[in-house]
């Protein structure tokens, strides 16, 4: 997160260039400079594609890092290299598209299903024939299931083993057929793809419901990656990166939030409390995702139930962190984080969605 934030400067100076851009030379009249709204969309829209750059050179380098294809296919204990590789380059597109989940699940909905869906819900109504072609099940989280298919948690395999008839257990590719399409069908799919959402949104004028009442639907699903932990349905489950997930979710919401900040200090009323109650909600999250270790969310407590903990359930570090985005999540709990920026995106008259 401390990098990430040490960058806002960053994205902020990329932001400007779109404004001078839009200004004219050699003796021209140079176009009024944006107002607070303008400003803070190009605020984002430049953090954002600084992310979609970023995940489309990791998708890139993902698939330049798989072994060349050979009779045996390639496993983490044969081409342990080669996998270290391929999984350090797939948590920086998993970071970098954690940033820009919130906009890009509501501007493109079809490449973030076939970037970010789930193995379930990719298999509900059809089965992958072939894991590896980039066909069926696709993106992140198939990359995901065959490069951790060795360290797979019991409860992942418990929940997915479950899912009827069309579940197929996670493998690495084990002939060369298998590694060709790992590299050059599923690996390639997720290259074209986050190529796609790279080069279309950079001709795109972003408006402000996008950028901003995106995020707030991206902090409102913190809850649910917490609370499916407990059912190995979690997101980021085969890795055990979802704790990283949820830090990205949040440093991005702030990030956002920093553009917008300034048109919101300039509204009357209850502007400078709303700001105040968004800053507050910000830092208890990233104080609660700093004070844990890690990746991966804490240990889920034995016998855990979301609807009804117990008191020593609630005692634990994952009852502790559930109880505070549970509440920090709630748009009807006054003072939560989500609640807060819907109220600031009230008093910007931004549109839901």
């Amino acid at each position: 997160m401390v990098i990430h934030r040490a960058r806002l400067p960053v994205y902020l100076a990329i932001a400007a260039s779109f404004a001078l851009a839009a200004c004219g030379s050699d003796g021209e009249e140079p176009l009024a400079a944006p107002g607070y709204e303008e400003q803070a969309v190009l605020d984002v829209k430049a953090f954002i594609q600084t992310n979609l750059d970023d995940l489309a050179s990791a998708a890139a380098a993902l698939q330049a890092a798989a072994p060349e294809p050979d009779e045996d296919g390639w496993s983490a204990a044969a081409d342990k290299d080669a996998v270290d590789a391929m999984k350090a380059e797939w948590k920086k597109a998993r970071w970098a598209y954690e940033h820009v989940e919130g906009a890009i699940a509501v501007i493109f909905r079809d490449l973030d299903e076939s970037t970010d869906a789930r193995y379930d819900a990719f298999i509900e109504t059809a089965a992958d024939a072939d894991p590896f072609d980039g066909e069926g099940v696709t993106g992140v989280h198939a990359i995901e299931r065959i490069l951790w298919s060795d360290a797979i948690p019991p409860a992942v395999v418990e929940f997915e083993s479950g899912l009827g008839a069309r579940y197929r257990a996670a493998a690495f590719p084990a002939t060369e057929a298998e590694a060709k399409a790992f590299k050059r069908g599923l690996c390639a799919r997720l290259v074209a793809d986050t190529k796609k959402m790279q080069s279309d949104f950079r001709g795109l004028a972003l408006d402000a419901p996008s950028a901003f009442r995106g995020v707030i639907g991206s902090l409102g699903e913190q809850v649910e990656k917490v609370a499916k932990a407990a059912t190995g349905e979690e997101e980021s489950r085969y890795a055990q990166y979802t704790l990283a997930d949820m830090r990205a979710n949040v440093a991005a919401g702030r990030l956002t939030y920093n553009a917008f900040q300034r048109w919101l200090l300039s509204k009357e009323g209850d502007a400078a409390a709303v700001d105040q109650a968004v800053l507050d909600g910000f830092e208890r999250l990233e104080d609660a995702y700093a004070a844990l270790s890690g990746d991966a969310l804490p240990p889920v407590p034995d016998m855990w139930s979301s609807e009804d903990p117990t008191a020593a359930q609630l005692e634990t570090p994952f009852g502790q962190l559930f109880s505070l985005v549970q509440r920090e999540s709630d748009d009807t709990v006054e003072g939560s984080l989500v609640r807060s920026m819907v109220e600031a995106a009230e008093l910007l008259g931004i549109p839901e969605l």
